[in-house]
């Protein structure tokens, strides 16, 4: 059953947006440091049920900005720390799970990206070079390693990275919102924020004035007045099969759990479930017009059929496994794909997001740094490049919805290019410059 709405207007000293892994963990860490703050926690549908319910459930440490172009931006002892941050953060949150006795299904396999043409393997020996380089432990494996691992079709290598647990999201998720609760913060479900402003947070049932508002609404934060053109909403959809036979995994692989991918541009990703199913989701759904969200939008069947084809691709003996569950939903992204957290000290207004897909260690981080922020401490955290970041605005529509989808169907061209010929695309370069990366 839902919590109860917001029954009228409330005081409380930290008012939170969104009852997402951000805004929770941000409870969590301030109620930890002090257990007497006043938190109260609005949330449109119920805790979880955007990006941090839904998701493919990597808990990883990637970052949607690259080692190489933070080091660019913000110098390379700052790329190197926020990245020394993420790995913290992985292990930050299989540390929380096990003290609090959450039940997520947590297993720490690492992650396995596939090279299976030319361009693949050369992107494979780069992002080996910068992990190696920002203190990461990616490998480069051989066809023969890669296959021990994840026996796809077409490998001729991989990077391999142990910074990365397979989750239940659901699971994590809903059981971090009733610890909150059992300690004292209060969420208002079926309480959809109409406007954030200084102090207060307005939504139809009431007003909850507050010393600090914290907007936590990632995929959703256009739905709040003046922020339609802050964080664009972008579809990922995901499969799951039925519980696969122990001689079908024996084949496949992910014996350790270990999530993977493979390094094409349009992204897919995929784990071995605790209870035996492949689980396997991409991009490729649009953009919609004005940055419309829908439930509709959740279900796309030609993007289910593309995703179970490509499915099939890689692992011929899944064409005849049933596909049991279909889902999606939106994910944020910043204009230039650069995820932030921050705190406007005038008016008590504090963010995180754009994490890009990559949130569900990303938002630990972001809550651990909002509850500094918030109780005025100058820590490690503080001090890392994305604190305080503003990305620009996105183009007005419909310069927005043109862009947006030119780059999908760009991005898609460049992979059967690359698969046709091994090379590199320029077409994926001109278009990462474009919008941004």
């Amino acid at each position: 059953m839902p919590r109860a709405p917001l029954a009228g207007d409330v005081e409380v000293d930290v008012a939170i947006v969104g009852a997402g892994f951000t805004g929770l963990w941000a409870a969590y860490y301030l109620q930890a440091a002090e257990p007497a703050l006043r938190i109260a926690i609005v949330e449109r549908e119920i805790a979880g049920f955007g990006a941090s319910g839904r998701n493919g459930g990597w808990c990883s440490a990637l970052f949607p900005v690259g080692a190489a172009t933070l080091a660019r931006e913000a110098g390379r002892d700052a790329a190197f720390a926020q990245y020394a941050a993420m790995r913290e953060s992985l292990d930050e949150v299989i540390r929380v799970a096990a003290a609090e006795r959450i039940e997520a299904d947590i297993t720490r396999g690492g992650t396995v990206v596939l090279a299976r043409n030319g361009a693949q393997l050369r992107r494979a020996r780069d992002e080996v070079a910068e992990s190696s380089e920002f203190g990461g432990d990616a490998l480069l494996l051989d066809a023969a390693a890669a296959q021990e691992r994840l026996a796809a079709t077409g490998v001729l290598g991989a990077s391999y990275t142990s910074h990365c647990a397979a989750v239940q999201p659901a699971k994590l998720v809903r059981s971090l919102a009733a610890t909150v609760a059992g300690r004292g913060a209060t969420i208002y479900e079926r309480t959809a924020a109409r406007e954030i402003e200084p102090h207060a947070v307005r939504t139809a049932r009431g007003t909850v004035r507050a010393h600090h508002v914290l907007r936590a609404t990632e995929g959703y934060t256009a739905a709040l007045a003046g922020e339609r053109r802050s964080i664009a909403p972008v579809y990922s959809l995901i499969i799951a099969t039925e519980p696969l036979p122990d001689a079908i995994w024996d084949g496949i692989g992910l014996r350790r759990r270990e999530t993977f991918s493979d390094h094409r541009h349009l992204i897919v990703y995929g784990q071995r479930s605790a209870d035996g199913r492949m689980v396997f989701g991409g991009r490729g759904a649009p953009y919609h017009y004005g940055s419309r969200i829908s439930p509709s939008y959740d279900r796309v069947p030609a993007v289910f059929a593309a995703l179970q084809a490509e499915l099939v691709d890689l692992f011929p003996a899944l064409r005849d496994a049933r596909i049991t569950h279909r889902w999606g939903g939106p994910l944020g992204i910043a204009r230039d794909w650069h995820a932030s957290v921050g705190l406007d000290s005038a008016t008590g207004v504090g963010w995180a997001g754009g994490y890009v897909g990559d949130g569900v260690s990303t938002t630990n981080l972001a809550g651990r740094t909002l509850a500094d922020l918030v109780l005025g401490r100058d820590t490690e955290l503080t001090r890392l490049p994305w604190v305080g970041h503003r990305s620009r605005r996105w183009e007005p529509e419909p310069l927005r919805w043109l862009g947006a989808n030119a780059g999908l169907r760009a991005m898609t061209w460049a992979d059967a290019a690359e698969r046709r010929r091994g090379r590199p695309s320029r077409l994926a370069s001109l278009t990462r410059a474009m919008i941004g990366q």
